[in-house]
């Protein structure tokens, strides 16, 4: 336990401080500020009750950190389908998952076939097993099935 555990308020006070230096470093989910606040041995209840503090004052929010992911793995050239597995497993709430995906106006289709084009070329695949081949890449980094469609449409 930390020195800090004999008085509550220097307790809150050192939790809030590595909130805020994790938080000012990048968005942060709030499960993910959490976990990384329990491994430094801080009371659970305590990290609780400054998550709210800053939830309150607008320092911390799920929302936010899902527009940022959205905006960030998508330029990496990550698809809606992963983005979404992703944020979900980081704690973020479906509503907000969906409010980020649908306000990033990104055309998830030139999205697929700029990312097909990056890692095979500009040349359409010749046979099956290439396209298939392709088309499994685009799975795996998170497109549908109308997506990959567009990825490969003339």
């Amino acid at each position: 336990m930390a020195p800090e555990a004999d008085d509550p308020d220097a307790e809150r006070l050192a939790i809030r401080k590595r909130a805020m230096d994790l938080l000012a470093r990048r968005e942060h989910a709030r499960a993910e500020l959490v976990t990384k606040l329990a491994k430094r041995d801080h009371d659970a209840d305590e990290i609780e009750v400054v998550i709210d503090e800053l939830a309150a004052e607008g320092l911390q929010s799920d929302a936010r950190y899902a527009e940022a992911a959205v905006a960030s793995k998508s330029r990496r050239g990550i698809g809606p389908v992963r983005i979404r597995a992703e944020l979900r497993s980081a704690g973020v709430a479906d509503a907000d998952i969906q409010i980020a995906l649908d306000e990033a106006e990104i055309d998830w289709d030139a999205l697929a076939e700029a990312a097909r084009r990056k890692r095979f070329g500009d040349a359409r695949p010749e046979d099956f097993p290439a396209k298939a081949k392709q088309m499994r890449f685009l799975q795996r980094r998170g497109f549908d099935g109308d997506q990959l469609a567009a990825a490969f449409d003339d």
